[in-house]
């Protein structure tokens, strides 16, 4: 399916489904009737993100291996990881400070004017577990115990860690000889094949997306964006804010071509936002990269690296829903207490692109640190579904733009050996110099 009607159809996709949910919530009043139906649409979202995830693992890990042995005759490896790991922190801290910064201009959760929660009034099973997630756990969680767990857990920032021992060994095995290796030469064939994988599972995103829709809308109706329009509003427009400051800083490096990288990455974006899903997205930001001139090479390091680092979107949700939260019980925070917020987060967002439900785990264990309600992520889960939309878009707009923006800084260190159907976008020195 080309590239324009996959979008087109996303898009039409999208309509009905609202349309559809619209319809069921309004003739099936009954709650209990109302999930059932939900549950029939929900089959076939929850096919397409299980195809999505078979794809993930395999993808990654032929992809990162394939991309290290290519640079292994260079030193450019490490330049990337340091370019890339710069842009990252100053990213999440920039998501951060910005969620920080509205929720105190906007004052979003004062009109509710809550009382504080008993015990009593906390059912614990509503409330997503927070079980061990502190730094120590994260750190240990890094390395894999078995990358056959790993892979089957689907824990992209352990399949990442095993990758690049694995691609970096294999390197030192392939130096010196003249033709590539049987492994080698498998592993580039696999990252053909799952590519091939990846555009059938796509035909199927559509129907994916309707099905999504549908059943938030079926259960939730389109009164819960009423209700909560004004906080939806405010969120949206920090993530609009975020898109304006990445795409202008990317805009210093990559000048012109910006423009056609958000034209590139409209498929992509549009996939994320309607199934609140970065995965599902994965394969085509890749694809995407791949036509504006970024290296294989550099993609297949840096987009993963990302997908663990680099969450845009959800690290700025994470500042704003925490202080909602505190100002929906009229708990006063300081502006101490809000630097170690901000602080916290940082630490506990990276890596939670492997955890289930991860935005709402890393704010109900910051509330946890912070002895505030933990009840109030309950506000929040209602709506969490129409935010997740937008929080997944700003992380995959992030992370291809943090791409672009690091192979375009290693275009005179990177050797391109690839060729590609697009002109290509890293210049050599001397190309630059003549240009």
């Amino acid at each position: 399916m080309k590239q324009k009607k996959l979008l087109k159809y996303i898009v039409v996709a999208i309509l009905l489904g609202i349309l559809t949910g619209w319809i069921c919530h309004h003739f099936f009043n009954e709650g209990e009737q109302l999930k059932q139906i939900a549950s029939y649409f929900s089959i076939i979202s929850d096919i397409f993100l299980r195809l999505i995830k078979m794809i993930i693992a395999p993808l990654v890990f032929a992809t990162i291996v394939a991309g290290i042995v290519s640079m292994g005759k260079s030193t450019s490896i490490g330049s990337i990881t340091l370019k890339s790991m710069t842009w990252f922190i100053t990213a999440s801290f920039v998501s951060l400070a910005i969620g920080m910064g509205l929720a105190n201009f906007f004052q979003p959760g004062a009109a509710l004017d809550l009382a504080l929660p008993t015990a009593q009034q906390i059912s614990s099973s509503s409330l997503p577990t927070t079980t061990g997630f502190t730094l120590q756990s994260f750190l240990s969680h890094v390395f894999p115990r078995s990358i056959a767990e790993a892979m089957a857990n689907n824990d992209i920032l352990q399949v990442l860690v095993f990758s690049i021992f694995f691609g970096s060994a294999l390197a030192f095995v392939n130096q010196g000889n003249e033709k590539d290796s049987v492994i080698v030469r498998l592993t580039e064939e696999l990252s053909k094949i799952m590519f091939r994988i990846t555009d059938y599972v796509m035909m199927f995103a559509p129907f994916a997306v309707f099905a999504a829709m549908a059943s938030a809308i079926t259960v939730q109706g389109l009164g819960l964006i009423v209700d909560y329009g004004i906080l939806i509003a405010e969120f949206y427009f920090g993530l609009l804010l975020l898109w304006i400051i990445l795409f202008s800083v990317g805009a210093i490096v990559l000048k012109k071509d910006i423009f056609r990288l958000g034209k590139l990455i409209r498929e992509p974006v549009t996939l994320a936002f309607a199934t609140a899903s970065s995965e599902s997205a994965y394969p085509k930001v890749m694809d995407a990269l791949n036509k504006f001139g970024v290296p294989k090479k550099v993609t297949s390091f840096v987009l993963p690296l990302g997908y663990s680092f680099n969450l845009d979107g959800s690290m700025m949700y994470t500042t704003f829903a925490v202080l909602f939260i505190a100002q929906a019980y009229n708990i006063d925070l300081s502006f101490t207490q809000q630097i170690l917020i901000l602080l916290t987060l940082m630490v506990t967002s990276k890596g939670i692109a492997g955890v289930s439900r991860a935005s709402i785990v890393v704010i109900s264990a910051t509330l946890t640190m912070f002895n505030l309600p933990e009840a109030g992520i309950l506000l929040l889960l209602g709506i969490d579904q129409f935010l997740d939309m937008g929080r997944t878009a700003t992380n995959v707009v992030g992370n291809s733009i943090a791409t672009a923006v690091v192979a375009k800084l290693e275009g005179d260190k990177v050797t391109d050996t690839e060729e590609l159907s697009e002109p290509v976008l890293i210049k050599s020195t001397q190309e630059q110099t003549t240009a």
